[in-house]
């Protein structure tokens, strides 16, 4: 049986998906909850607190993706495809709660005690994407001083959110020339690649 906090968190999760994380308020979700409107208070004791919590539950959700569409016995660079792909995909389907979970500037704060567990469920994907890299680099070295592994993690991280951010404005459609179409999404993601990680 789902605890008061469970039915709060899921509640919140359903508002983010449907309405996005500015839709998030405390006497809503407990009215999805059926719980009194000063309920959300005794377990969370700020907005921001039950946005972590929120958060957290699509990190657990995205890191479950990941999981399932990796094979670890793969060349790091398949690896990072597959992890890329599988990120741009839940950013696509899941557009609410993907804007949520990396607004570390919304989310974090003195007064957020799930601040630190949240970004405990950021920096460990960040890090796998490092590892890849410097495996991918090992197996393909490249002439000249390329940039720390971590720098190059985090271009490509910021190439595949903006892709995320543009396609879920139409902008990258309009860009391209193109409609909704997955086709076009991978190329983008293996242009990505290609960019950061040549083979």
């Amino acid at each position: 049986m789902e605890s008061v906090r469970e039915r709060l968190v899921a509640a919140g999760v359903e508002l983010v998906l449907r309405d996005g994380a500015d839709a998030v308020g405390l006497r809503e979700i407990a009215r999805r909850a059926g719980v009194s409107h000063g309920a959300p208070r005794r377990y969370f004791p700020t907005h921001r607190a039950l946005l972590s919590a929120i958060a957290r539950q699509g990190f657990a959700d995205l890191a479950a993706r990941f999981a399932a569409a990796v094979d670890a016995d793969a060349p790091p660079r398949e690896q990072l495809r597959a992890l890329s792909r599988t990120y741009v995909g839940y950013a696509v389907e899941r557009r609410g709660m993907f804007d949520l979970m990396f607004r570390h500037d919304l989310l974090r704060g003195e007064d957020d005690p799930d601040g630190p567990r949240l970004r405990e469920a950021t920096l460990p994907m960040f890090d796998r994407i490092v590892e890849l890299v410097r495996q991918h680099r090992r197996a393909h070295p490249t002439a000249g001083r390329p940039a720390p592994a971590a720098v190059t993690a985090a271009a490509l991280w910021a190439n595949l959110h903006g892709v995320t951010q543009l396609w879920g404005w139409g902008s990258m459609q309009l860009a391209l020339r193109t409609g909704e179409d997955g086709k076009a999404l991978d190329r983008l993601v293996t242009a990505a690649l290609d960019a950061h990680l040549p083979a």
